[in-house]
């Protein structure tokens, strides 16, 4: 037994430090066109053959022994010490590799998934997600949160007491008391939101009795009837889709001594006089973000006994899970069995075990694709939101160094040309097979938001893609990989997307109407129901099609020139009496109004000229801090009116001063303000170090964007000297 593992297995931790793992020097990372996977190296042979890079070394907080720069005195200059740090950091494949985590649900699918499957965890990992699920416990009371920064929950506790214990923590480790006093306080796991009932059951510790249904019979609806799921948002849908399968087989794990412990610990009275029929609708407050409509708990209602009656019709429940299962198949092999994201990966891995069994092929590739989802930090091993951003990052700091004037720089002529080789790769080039069939949007030319292997077009990553591509090649001294054909091909899969209202949503068009949202059932989150358009995706296509206009001026030209006179309606129209833009993938307000304000400069629509840019510039102004800064916090997704954090943030401030750039912002001072709290944020490295949480996710779960950090800070530098000259 290691140090570590016997520091994780004694009931004597110390929960007032920090848990210490001592071989992070053993973690290496592997990147291949995109996929990033990591690897602990056991033997000294192995740690000799496979030295670690300066990457794998960020990413887990060990020391870099990076030298100190000059003190920048400039924009320019703090923007090169920026990208100088930075660029080290980039992979051999072209692009920045980084955690994209932060939801506290997403690990214990997945390690739930192992134990009823019975998949070994390799002990390296398994140590690992202790000490990161110890590192994020709440430090007054030792539970968890819906994401990292996120109040104790019902939903987050008791899914990662559940964890732990799989892991092999036991019931008295102080770790797990704590946790517990805390889930009884909160009224018990009979409280944990729809998808933790749902873990739950599986697992063998919940019954099916205290579920809403999830009747499979709902995919042999026509397309033509809203509630047909594929006209449901993507990833609702595809969480759905194995969750029907396993609920209308009502599966659940075999009940061992290790499940009846748990029967025990999780609940605050005895399991057996729990009268489940009672607990569907038993939410905790702290967890319930949205409510149950009244349409829903009616539905609900009639459900339940329509599943009554399922037995009694097995021909129609075994004809909708043939439906759901040849879902499943389609969606495990169109995304090479990465799925869409992390909840219905480990749902689709379940459903493989009990359909095909743990010697299949399918079964072998979840358990293989299972590592793309992992991420190692400073804090341990934790679960990404996707199998990384990778693309999307790719694309933005390749703009900011255009920008900023140092794509042309020949110092870092092979960084750009990696990056540019990168984005090449990535487009993905094929339509999935069957996609009508699977409900899928076209592919051919779009562009990912993480690998081309994942292979789901998204609206605006498909933009960034563009953009990017059109500003390197664009760039003297590098190359043309991407043609114009297939330039084309990506302006023509943004040209399918825009959707009724004017604007664009993120993986697809809007399918249904937003009354859907009545019957949303997962309680913790906005939104889900169906696609929804956003000043983000919409000014990301515009502004993708004007760069293409640019390039390749006459194709399709009367469409983009009215896609993009349309896109301007919807971006004036969602602009609220305030001024402000609600922003629903970043935080939150300063991420929105960045991009809304370069759609109204994009048709020479600024402060003032536009009523429109002005009171955009106004509300971000009036929301500038002392020290010159901006500072959101994630509350803002939550409430819907702009929130403070307690200090500013660099993100922040460079998404306000790009808004303020791009519009034109008469007064000089509160910009020139911005830039020097950007630059005296930088380290003497040139980084710029982590903040609080950047990203979020359907109103209510943040999720991090760490690349934010030198990608937009960057872009604002080098657009501040554009406008301004190289001189604060």
């Amino acid at each position: 037994m290691t140090v570590a593992s016997e520091e994780y297995a004694s009931a004597k931790l110390n929960l007032s430090s920090t848990p210490k793992f001592t071989n992070l020097e053993n973690w290496r990372l592997k990147v291949d066109e995109g996929r990033q996977t990591w690897h602990y190296l056991v033997t000294e042979e192995e740690r000799l053959a496979w030295p670690q890079t300066i990457c794998d070394r960020y990413s887990l907080g060990l020391p870099l022994n990076v030298p100190k720069l000059d003190t920048p005195r400039t924009p320019l200059e703090s923007a090169r010490n920026g990208f100088e740090f930075y660029r080290r950091l980039q992979t051999k494949d072209g692009h920045w590799s980084g955690e994209y985590g932060g939801p506290m649900f997403l690990i214990p699918g997945l390690i739930i998934t192992y134990y009823i499957t019975g998949t070994p965890i390799p002990d390296p990992m398994r140590l690992e997600l202790i000490r990161y699920l110890l590192n994020r416990a709440e430090k007054n009371d030792g539970g968890w949160g819906i994401h990292i920064e996120g109040v104790s929950t019902v939903f987050g506790t008791a899914l990662n007491y559940v964890t732990l214990r799989i892991l092999g923590l036991g019931p008295e480790h102080p770790a797990m008391i704590k946790a517990r006093g805390t889930l009884h306080k909160l009224g018990g796991a009979t409280a944990i939101p729809a998808w933790g009932k749902f873990w739950l059951a599986a697992l063998g510790v919940y019954e099916w009795k205290g579920v809403n249904p999830i009747p499979p019979e709902l995919w042999a609806l026509p397309k033509a009837l809203p509630l047909c799921p594929g006209n449901w948002w993507v990833h609702t849908r595809l969480v759905y889709l194995p969750m029907g399968y396993i609920y209308g087989r009502r599966l659940s794990a075999p009940l061992t001594s290790f499940t009846q412990s748990l029967r025990k610990e999780l609940y605050v009275e005895p399991y057996e006089s729990i009268h489940w029929d009672s607990q569907r609708n038993n939410v905790a407050k702290i967890d319930l973000y949205t409510p149950h409509s009244k349409i829903m708990d009616v539905l609900n209602y009639g459900l339940t006994y329509y599943e009554a009656l399922a037995a009694k019709l097995p021909l129609l429940r075994n004809y909708g899970l043939k439906l759901t299962l040849d879902q499943i198949k389609m969606e495990d092999e169109n995304s090479s069995f990465q799925t869409i994201g992390p909840v219905s990966k480990a749902m689709n891995w379940l459903v493989t075990f009990y359909e095909y069994g743990t010697d299949s092929y399918q079964f072998k590739q979840h358990v293989e694709k299972n590592a793309d989802f992992m991420w190692m930090g400073p804090d341990g091993m934790m679960m990404n939101g996707t199998n990384g951003s990778q693309l999307w990052d790719a694309a933005f700091i390749a703009q900011a160094c255009v920008e900023a004037k140092l794509a042309d720089n020949l110092k870092y002529r092979e960084n750009m040309i990696k990056l540019l080789e990168f984005i090449d790769i990535t487009q993905i080039r094929r339509n999935p097979p069957n996609w009508e069939k699977s409900y899928r949007q076209i592919t051919l030319g779009a562009w990912p938001f993480s690998t081309r292997e994942q292979n789901y077009t998204v609206s605006d990553c498909t933009a960034e893609g563009l953009k990017a591509t059109i500003a390197l090649q664009s760039t003297p001294g590098l190359p043309t990989l991407v043609d114009i054909p297939r330039l084309r091909q990506a302006v023509d899969v943004m040209l399918t997307m825009q959707n009724s209202d004017n604007g664009f949503a993120s993986y697809e068009t809007i399918r249904g109407p937003h009354l859907l949202e009545l019957l949303n059932p997962a309680e913790v989150f906005g939104n889900i129901m169906t696609e929804y358009s956003y000043p983000e995706c919409t000014t990301a296509v515009l502004m993708a099609l004007r760069s293409f206009i640019k390039v390749d001026p006459e194709y399709r030209r009367a469409e983009i020139d009215e896609t993009c006179r349309r896109s301007l309606l919807y971006i004036k129209k969602v602009q609220h009496k305030d001024g402000s833009w609600y922003g629903a993938w970043a935080i939150c307000y300063t991420y929105a109004a960045m991009f809304a304000l370069q759609s109204l400069a994009s048709v020479n629509e600024y402060y003032e000229t536009s009523d429109h840019a002005k009171r955009g510039c106004d509300f971000l102004v009036q929301h500038q801090e002392a020290d010159g800064g901006w500072g959101e916090s994630y509350k803002s997704c939550e409430l819907h009116v702009y929130s403070r954090n307690e200090k500013s943030q660099v993100v922040n401030t460079a998404f306000a001063l790009r808004g303020l750039l791009e519009a034109k912002y008469p007064h000089k001072e509160p910009i020139r303000r911005g830039i020097e709290f950007i630059m005296k944020r930088q380290q003497a490295t040139g980084e710029w170090l982590q903040e609080s949480i950047e990203g979020v996710f359907n109103k209510n779960c943040m999720i991090s964007y760490p690349n934010y950090k030198f990608s937009f800070t960057i872009w604002a530098l080098g657009q501040y000297a554009s406008v301004y000259g190289d001189s604060i």
